[in-house]
């Protein structure tokens, strides 16, 4: 299957499911060309970009995990290439 490039933005808003998200991403790891999170204390949130190079339906997948935990939200935003 053709792999695409893409960004998926999370948003953590619950603490408590850092430790879930982070295993999630290791399972995904081979995908991930780079990560960057940025702690916003004023806010009281965490603001993580993901960059991926995989098939679609991995990019979905990963990203629909990622969404299904508690207190985190994540969009992804596909390359046309």
């Amino acid at each position: 299957m053709e792999s695409r490039v893409a960004i998926i933005g999370i948003i953590v808003e619950e603490p408590s499911s850092v430790e879930a998200l982070n295993q999630i991403l290791h399972a995904y790891g081979t995908y991930i060309v780079g990560r960057m999170g940025i702690p916003y204390p004023k806010k009281g949130i965490n603001i993580i970009s993901i960059a991926v190079d995989a098939p679609q339906d991995t990019i979905s997948a990963l990203s629909g995990k990622i969404g299904k935990l508690s207190g985190v939200s994540s969009k992804a935003a596909y390359s046309k290439v």
